[in-house]
């Protein structure tokens, strides 16, 4: 039986930055335990852990503002969950806020509409041509895509999941930008694909999720 849903807003820090999801979840999985959480359980002959992120991030990205769901079946205060897992998790994960949410909202990865990240860094080519390579991007109307997936090929338009991207700065080959793209049914834009459509693949030295962006606060 489950009593309460509690949602936690968390960070993902440089230490866990090239853990898998997976291990994200099974990370989470054992703090909670170690806290003596009362976890709900899913049903059936292999019970799992009610655990839901809103959004996997990839691997080598950080976060500041990720979201996790937590079933309870026993209720507690959310300060008090807080204060307690807080003690548990391991070097890189931080655990920020706490609050219960309704048990009949939809699943939290199926309110995710968008996503903003800060993205740092450093090229050899002047400020211009990154300020041109922004413009002509958000210029234009489409942008066809494809790349590969699990042997699988994906073909759709960038373009239409860049919601904003602006340059925040750009000093001694050092550069920072900031961007929202869409993430949910419709498609899910990924930072890395927009750095190389702008000519700039690997350019990047940080990646941070700063943000996730919920159907209810569109």
């Amino acid at each position: 039986m489950i009593s309460q849903r509690i949602r936690v807003e968390f960070a993902k820090g440089d230490e866990v930055k090239h853990i898998s999801h997976l291990d994200l979840m099974r990370a989470w999985h054992r703090a909670l335990r170690r806290a003596n959480i009362p976890l709900g359980y899913s049903a059936g002959y292999t019970a799992r852990p009610r655990l839901s992120l809103a959004s996997p991030l990839s691997v080598g990205f950080t976060g500041a503002a990720e979201l996790l769901d937590v079933y309870l079946r026993r209720r507690m205060a959310p300060f008090t969950f807080l204060r307690t897992i807080a003690a548990q998790l391991p070097k890189g994960l931080e655990a920020r806020t706490a609050e219960e949410v309704p048990l009949s909202l939809p699943s939290l990865q199926s309110l995710v509409r968008a996503a903003d990240y800060a993205i740092a860094g450093e090229t050899e080519k002047p400020q211009a041509d990154l300020e041109e390579a922004i413009a002509a991007l958000l210029a234009r109307s489409h942008l066809p895509w494809e790349h590969e997936r699990e042997g699988e090929t994906r073909r759709y338009d960038l373009r239409s999941l860049v919601l904003d991207l602006r340059l925040i700065g750009c000093v001694e080959g050092k550069f920072a930008l900031a961007l929202r793209l869409r993430a949910g049914s419709e498609g899910t834009g990924r930072p890395e694909q927009v750095l190389a459509a702008l000519g700039f693949p690997d350019a990047w030295t940080s990646i941070q999720r700063t943000r996730i962006v919920l159907g209810e606060e569109t």
